[in-house]
């Protein structure tokens, strides 16, 4: 079993460091947040996400892991070193790799002797070679390891991956890497560096293509009177399109997307090409804010002078508390800015005071819709499918509900008097 050192705890670095963990390595994660460290050291993980709480909790347990301030303090006598730091957007849409950057040339005196540098976090097309510069250590490899983690799944997604990619070109050093995967997955690609960082980028870029794609269909089908459930499942049963991603929503956002999406359009300009497909999928979502938004205005003011919604899930999709780049509060401004209340309640937001959210937060779905005007559901919990319709009708101003995810059952909320809306219906 291999020395791996993990630099930075969040989503990525602490959902890594405790998967190899649970496969056996010896795992130490460094933060430089002395606050944090203390609490993982504990066993107290403050990270929404399925599963991870249970392979800490075992990797403390037997020794597999542990936390330290720094990633100096990490990396000494490790053999593999993964960067699982923040690439924050840049104004100009680029990925900003200076934390990268910083932690490189950090570490470069403390590195083991033939140790691996693992990039992990998602780092533009280049950035191998940028580190190599950073460190200046003939005896150390840097390996693109890419990251498919989605934020919900990220464990069973690391421990049960459809592919493993790495990029370099030190055939040894990326069969080294391979080794760690071999136990959880056969489908392993070795290429270059370059293509590895394109892949992840690409991934991302097609993913969120899909989703604005059907969006789009979705308003089609709305002026034209079909209906995109029906749509989504004949487009889905062809072999050559496939079911994945073809979800209507109020939009596509997290931490990855967007970021990923403006990274990639950013790279092909510096690189002389316009990207103007991809640039089209971004403009496209960004419309659809506007669109899911003035649907639910809409209703609400005609509804009252002092309009009401009451808005089920901030998250940006269920499974996760993050509220990154969500939709949901992308279209929550929007009402805003129109002069509309917002009354709203999430699962994971239950008792968390945000100070950039000027809105009411309740502690449960019912609460949230006393008076209201309009009810959107914008994320996806399980939970709200569950709820009785003529309990909701019971606390709100006027029955209108708008069903951004297509969720509800639409012939009980009918049944309970309720106008019913829904996405691309």
């Amino acid at each position: 079993m291999a020395k791996i050192a993990i630099v930075g705890t969040g989503y990525v670095g602490l959902t890594t460091g405790a998967c190899l963990a649970s496969l056996g390595h010896e795992v130490v994660c460094a933060d430089i947040d002395a606050e944090k460290v203390a609490q993982l050291s504990k066993g107290k993980v403050t990270i929404f996400e399925d599963g991870l709480q249970e392979l800490v909790t075992k990797g403390l347990k037997t020794g597999n892991l542990s936390f330290v301030v720094g990633a100096v303090k990490a990396v000494f006598d490790s053999e593999y070193v993964f960067l699982c730091l923040p690439t924050p957007e840049s104004s100009d849409g680029s990925a900003d790799i200076s934390i990268i950057e910083t932690v490189a040339k950090e570490i470069a005196d403390s590195l083991s002797r033939a140790s691996i540098i693992v990039n992990k976090s998602t780092l533009p097309v280049g950035s191998v070679r940028v580190v190599e510069n950073c460190i200046q250590r003939k005896d150390v490899s840097v390996v693109s390891n890419p990251e498919f983690l989605r934020e919900g799944s990220a464990v069973q997604d690391f421990l049960k991956p459809d592919r493993v990619v790495i990029g370099s070109d030190d055939k040894s050093a990326a069969e080294k890497v391979a080794q760690l995967y071999s136990p959880i997955c056969k489908n392993i690609l070795i290429t270059d560096p370059a293509s590895a960082e394109t892949i992840k980028y690409a991934a991302n870029a097609f993913l969120a293509a899909r989703l604005s794609f059907v969006n789009a269909l979705a308003s089609v089908c709305e002026v034209v009177g079909a209906n995109i459930i029906d749509v989504v499942n004949g487009l889905g049963s062809d072999s050559r399109i496939g079911t994945q991603f073809l979800q209507p929503g109020p939009g596509w956002g997290g931490s990855c997307f967007p970021k990923d999406t403006k990274a990639l359009l950013k790279i092909a300009q510096d690189n002389g090409y316009d990207f103007e497909l991809l640039a089209g999928v971004i403009s496209a979502n960004e419309s659809q804010f506007d669109r899911i938004a003035n649907r639910i205005a809409v209703e609400a003011k005609a509804a009252s002078e002092k309009p009401i919604v009451a808005i089920w899930g901030l998250a940006f999709k269920s499974g996760t508390d993050d509220l990154r780049e969500s939709p949901s509060l992308k279209i929550i401004n929007r009402l805003i800015s129109k002069n509309i209340s917002i009354q709203a309640y999430d699962p994971t937001q239950v008792g968390v005071e945000n100070k950039n959210l000027h809105i009411k937060n309740f502690d449960n779905a019912l609460s949230a819709c006393k008076e209201a005007h309009v009810l959107a559901v914008l994320t996806e919990w399980k939970e709200f499918a569950r709820i009785e319709p003529k309990l909701v009708a019971e606390q709100m101003s006027n029955l209108s509900v708008f069903d951004g995810r297509n969720m509800l059952n639409k012939n009980s909320w009918l049944a309970a008097g309720f106008n019913y809306k829904g996405v691309g219906q």
